[in-house]
């Protein structure tokens, strides 16, 4: 049991994770080719990032990753990135940090830093970028709806986010086994 506090930091670190997949497929790839070295090469970078702007940019860069792969319109339909974990679990357990970078800007309440990180989120998710062709953006209409509720999540809102579960199933088969 003293071990909890151990194991639950190492395993919500992405850098330890990232490096316990590289360092043990690395092993298992060298030893059944016979060879030695890195697998990726160095492909995956840590990178200390600092609080504020820096942090905040990072952050909805990687919750906006899943719209621009066209995955879903909102970037809270996401349910494995932090504003699709906040919204649909009530961020169970403490697991992620309620921070979002803005701390130091005095914002006391998670429930207000949510709805300020999501109204960055939406803005910055609005913007369409000439460089990057391929990449979705928000819709016009979902952001203007957006700012008409000042970003709030209503309560069904909310209820659909966390019971989402119960509808969201599938099935694997055969075809006359799904039939």
């Amino acid at each position: 049991e003293g071990q909890i506090p151990y194991l639950r930091e190492k395993l919500s670190s992405l850098s330890e994770f990232m490096r316990e997949i590289k360092v043990g497929f690395a092993r298992y790839y060298n030893r059944r080719h016979n060879r030695r070295g890195y697998f990726w090469g160095d492909r995956f970078k840590s990178v200390i990032v600092d609080t504020g702007e820096t942090l905040v940019n990072c952050l909805a860069y990687i919750d906006l990753n899943p719209l621009r792969a066209g995955l879903v319109d909102r970037p809270e339909d996401y349910r494995w990135n932090s504003l699709g974990y906040h919204l649909q679990t009530e961020n169970k357990d403490q697991f992620l940090s309620t921070d979002f970078g803005l701390k130091e800007f005095n914002v006391k309440s998670s429930k207000e830093r949510i709805r300020r990180y999501r109204r960055y989120v939406y803005e910055a998710g609005a913007i369409n970028r000439q460089d990057k062709i391929q990449a979705q953006v928000i819709d016009a209409k979902v952001v203007a709806k957006e700012r008409k509720k000042d970003f709030e999540i209503s309560r069904i809102s909310r209820f659909r986010y966390r019971t989402r579960y119960f509808t969201d199933s599938g099935i694997i088969g055969s075809k006359e086994f799904v039939a």
